[in-house]
């Protein structure tokens, strides 16, 4: 159950932050009279789901045919990339929070104007195909620290609470804060993208890339065995490692000092007076 934890967060985040975006759009279209339109955008949404399916198929498949040195530093490579792009997503939904309806209800505007259903359904493809390949990489990432059932799992349930959770937003049954939500999510998965650099650098350990310097700072495997039940919970979710080498602890915590002083670090008064809507936030 612990080991499905990753992928659920994972799914769960990215599919809320789709389904508000589809939320969005649609909800603008019965405003202005034009909820007829909607079509095109689930048939841009279904493209978007089709085309992240087939980038994680691709992803997985070409992971698993690749063995030895070559496919330890595939998996480095994909894990660390899969840390900055997730660096990246946190933040990036942390600026466009604010401003991201009128900066979607202004997008479709534009593509009702041009009179074109290709736009529309554009529009929708492009926003939520985002957040689908984002989600693949991640999901690969996850599966490096449990096993591809517990990741399924894990994934398929985060998703099915993400696409209730939308539909309740959108009909306006439910009262979530946003905000909350998208500040306690980003801690756990600065925590998991932390984890997921150390697990990066130790593939690349492995491949003989990048020097451990001190192969083992500590060894807590005898007290909490990564395998044990527990053991298993925090590395999937945290990135425990019993026996990490110098420069993975180095990683790990220089990046959650640094992204996570980033990330709640108050806003300078530069920064105030150049952005309203942050100040308002």
């Amino acid at each position: 159950m612990a080991e499905m934890i990753p992928a659920l967060l994972i799914t769960l985040r990215e599919g809320l932050e789709a389904a508000l975006i589809v939320g969005i759009i649609l909800a603008y279209l019965v405003k202005t009279g034009n909820g007829r339109k909607a079509g095109a955008v689930w048939w841009g949404t279904l493209g978007s789901v089709a085309v992240s399916l087939l980038a994680g198929a691709v992803i997985f498949r070409t992971a698993g045919g690749i063995e030895g040195r070559a496919g330890e530093i595939f998996e480095g490579s994909a894990t660390l990339l899969a840390t900055g792009v997730l660096t990246y997503m946190i933040f990036w939904m942390r600026r466009q929070a604010i401003n991201i309806r009128r900066h979607l209800q202004a997008q479709v505007q534009t593509a009702l104007e041009s009179g074109s259903l290709l736009a529309l359904g554009l529009l929708a493809f492009v926003a939520v195909g985002r957040e689908g390949l984002e989600t693949a990489l991640f999901m690969f990432a996850a599966t490096k620290a449990t096993t591809a059932l517990a990741a399924t799992a894990g994934g398929l349930l985060g998703l099915a609470a993400a696409v209730a959770l939308g539909f309740l937003l959108y009909r306006g049954t439910a009262r979530l804060n946003l905000r909350a939500f998208f500040n306690v999510t980003s801690v756990l998965l600065l925590l998991f993208a932390a984890g997921l650099l150390a697990r990066g650098i130790h593939e690349f350990h492995e491949a003989g890339i990048i020097s451990p310097v001190i192969e083992s700072v500590w060894n807590t495997n005898p007290v909490l065995d990564e395998g044990s039940v527990l053991g298993g919970f925090l590395k999937a979710v945290f990135g425990y490692n019993g026996n990490p080498s110098l420069v993975e602890v180095l990683a790990y915590f220089s990046y959650l000092l640094l992204v996570g002083w980033a990330y709640f670090r108050p806003p300078t008064a530069k920064e105030l007076r150049t952005s309203p809507e942050r100040a308002n936030a």
